[in-house]
């Protein structure tokens, strides 16, 4: 004799398809979105195990009150923008969510759509404004929350730039973070 299953109500089964559903997709939720490309400022990159974020660029103005410390710290013989060139501040976050020890990017360049490319002007110590590429600690910023890049209305810490006024036609422009140790880029636009 043959056994035959109860049948199943309809409810029950689809109640039981959910269910193995919402199974199926939990399974896939431990894997985070990794984003390498910010169409705008303000959205976190992901390079290497850090996370990025352009707090805001824009020109700057040495004879204006709050942008003249911005452009202070400037090297020995370095000159000031010609008529033809603008400083551009890009102002960033860097945050280390792990619970070890990481090394931030160093290396970093604006890229207009003509191709044109600048690397920021090394400042010097007395700019406490400037960003430092030094080990973040575990669960860690640049700028430090306490420091007057990190306290400050902008909480971000300055790439400076001397860029041609052309490019800042060329848009959109393109800031470039390149992911210590590895060919990892990171690509964010900016908001001119």
């Amino acid at each position: 004799m043959r056994r035959t299953l109860p049948a199943v109500p309809r409810p029950v089964r689809l109640i039981v398809l959910c269910a193995l559903l919402a199974l199926a997709v939990a399974g896939c939720g431990n894997k985070q979105e990794v984003r390498t490309l910010g169409e705008t400022e303000g959205i976190y990159i992901d390079l290497g195990e850090l996370q990025y974020q352009v707090q805001i660029s824009r020109q700057l103005n040495p004879f204006d009150e709050e942008d003249r410390y911005y452009v202070s710290g400037l090297p020995a013989g370095y000159s000031q923008p010609t008529n033809e060139e603008e400083w551009f501040g890009v102002f960033i976050r860097v945050s280390n969510p792990l619970d070890r020890t990481m090394t931030p990017a160093s290396n970093f360049q604006i890229r207009d759509t003509q191709e044109n490319t600048y690397t920021p002007v090394p400042l010097s110590r007395i700019n406490v404004f400037a960003y430092r590429p030094t080990p973040i600690g575990p669960n860690g910023l640049i700028p430090l929350p306490d420091s007057p890049s990190g306290n400050g209305p902008i909480q971000g810490a300055l790439l400076l730039f001397k860029i041609k006024q052309e490019s800042l036609q060329n848009r959109p422009l393109e800031l470039r973070i390149l992911a210590p140790g590895s060919s990892d880029v990171g690509v964010v636009d900016l908001d001119v």
